[in-house]
């Protein structure tokens, strides 16, 4: 199911990065992408806030992810030279801790989007069900 959903992404992924190409700002690509994924009945939250408990304290919003897509895929959008190991392992936190198991950083400002798609797996995670389930560290705030 996931390999459906990440397919999807990137379909609609190389669809915006064709109509506008490199240079523009992360929250563009963002915003655009949102748009695709409107416009291909793709379900997704975006900027999705979550609390963390930290020594037994809840901090709200101690993280905003940009996309959770089909309640199983994180994407994270990105406009950088380069994806770096920080990069990854942000994405592979966000992982661990919504106990998912896939996610997507995508990188914009390259030639051809090909080149900026970098999957991350969280292979601890339990099988994903239909709903996002999220870790004792964390809730979703809605």
């Amino acid at each position: 199911m996931e390999h459906l959903t990440t397919r999807k992404i990137i379909g609609a992924a190389i669809e915006v990065h064709r109509r506008l190409g490199p240079g523009l700002l992360e929250s563009t690509y963002e915003m655009c992408l949102a748009q695709e994924f409107k416009f291909l009945n793709i379900p997704y939250e975006r900027q999705c806030s979550y609390p963390l408990v930290y020594r037994d304290i809840e901090l709200e919003s101690a993280f905003r992810l940009d996309f959770v897509v089909e309640q199983q895929v994180i994407v994270e959008i990105k406009a950088v030279e380069a994806i770096s190991n920080i990069h990854v392992s942000q994405l592979l936190t966000y992982l661990r801790l919504l106990n998912l198991r896939k996610g997507l950083l995508l990188n914009f400002n390259v030639s051809a989007l090909k080149d900026g798609i970098k999957r991350v797996s969280n292979e601890r995670s339990e099988t994903c069900t239909n709903s996002l389930r999220l870790s004792a560290y964390s809730a979703s705030l809605r």
